[in-house]
């Protein structure tokens, strides 16, 4: 019986583990990404020079949407214009920001934002940021009304 010899040494790279890994959170960034966007979703009006807000970021940011078809979501809720004035004084009740942020899509009625922005104001609050995006693509900024 002779002696066992030990298999050569590769010096090769083994991408398949790389790939797994790679499969995986590719998967994970196309679940998550969705959930990232506070909100309802809608064709912001393009601008040429916004006032950069980051506080519309935050997570304690009233952040109202008006879509296109002229309905009002408070975060991603459905509300009533004629009950946003008292849903908006509650989530401002104990802060000592009383700034609202408002997106509207570039097609919605004029009348209707108009009618949100009224229904803000009763509400108490002092500032309103209109979400606009930068013209050219470069991601969402806001201007102070």
């Amino acid at each position: 019986m002779g002696k066992f010899k030990a298999p050569e040494v590769t010096s090769d790279i083994n991408v398949i583990p790389l790939a797994d890994v790679m499969l995986v959170m590719l998967i994970i960034f196309m679940v998550v990404t969705p959930m990232l966007s506070k909100g309802v979703s809608v064709d912001l009006v393009m601008t040429k020079n916004p006032v950069a807000m980051a506080d519309a970021d935050k997570e304690s940011a009233v952040l109202i949407a008006v879509t296109r078809d002229g309905r009002v979501f408070l975060g991603t809720t459905p509300v009533e214009p004629a009950d946003l004035t008292q849903k908006v004084r509650d989530m401002l009740a104990g802060t000592m920001d009383k700034t609202a942020y408002l997106k509207c899509d570039a097609r919605a009625r004029y009348e209707r934002v108009v009618e949100v922005v009224d229904n803000i104001r009763a509400a108490g609050v002092d500032n309103v940021g209109l979400l606009t995006e930068r013209l050219g693509g470069r991601g969402a900024i806001e201007g102070e009304l």
